[in-house]
């Protein structure tokens, strides 16, 4: 509509005619469109397992220090050979896998552990297909991370909530893959394992191999791909 008064007045304006004032005003009282806002930059990553390959798209802008630490891993190749562990099957598509740079080669040093970037600074949220670090205390996180299978917003920071009430740092999300995700957390369970670490029931009868994982160029249409639904 913007448009056509625009192009009206223009024309008016060629034939020498007066503009009305109404046509006038209106033109001038239309407030234009914000310009669209760039979207975060982001950064993939395939993650090449055992049960197929898994496609992740990284928050580089929204969640920079937990991304970069991620991609270290990724870069220095810590993940090859490393696996998905851990499953949570509490619904049909309800829980989450965990997997993690566990197994140390001859001579190589743990990387740091890095600061707690909460979903309340980052503005993401763990829904399906979300990537999100494990860890125990504030600023303890290293390589472990999981991917939840639906809406699993209560792993999100609450401030407003009694005790250690962060949340996990979620930064980014599953673009392909969501059928592997699902065949892992499906998988049978080693009742008897994970007494150790408080996971009881958790623990995969036979982890699921990272082959490899490797950054990967995103499509050249810049699609992102919302979040899959299982």
């Amino acid at each position: 509509m913007k448009l056509m008064r625009a192009q009206l007045v223009a024309v008016l304006m060629l034939c020498g005619l007066a503009v009305p004032a109404s046509v006038a005003a209106q033109t001038a009282a239309t407030p234009s469109a914000p310009p669209a806002q760039p979207r975060p930059a982001t950064v993939r990553v395939a993650l090449q397992t055992s049960e197929g390959p898994i496609v992740l798209e990284l928050e580089k802008d929204r969640a920079p220090i937990t991304t970069r630490n991620f991609l270290r891993y990724i870069d220095e190749k810590r993940y090859d050979g490393q696996t998905f562990y851990r499953a949570i099957n509490m619904a049909e598509n309800f829980g989450l896998i965990q997997g993690g740079a566990t197994i140390m080669k001859p001579g190589q040093k743990l990387i740091p552990p890095i600061a707690h970037e909460p979903t309340t600074l980052t503005g993401l949220s763990h829904q399906t297909g979300t990537i999100s670090m494990a860890r125990g205390a504030l600023g303890t996180a290293r390589s472990d991370f999981f991917i939840t299978v639906g809406d699993m917003s209560s792993l999100d920071a609450h401030p407003d909530k009694p005790g250690d009430n962060q949340g996990f740092a979620a930064f980014g999300h599953v673009v392909e893959g969501m059928d592997v995700v699902l065949k892992i957390m499906r998988a049978p369970i080693n009742p008897a394992l994970g007494v150790k670490e408080g996971m009881v029931g958790q623990m995969l009868a036979q982890p699921v191999r990272i082959v490899t994982a490797r950054r990967v160029v995103a499509p050249a249409s810049g699609a992102t791909g919302a979040s899959p639904k299982p």
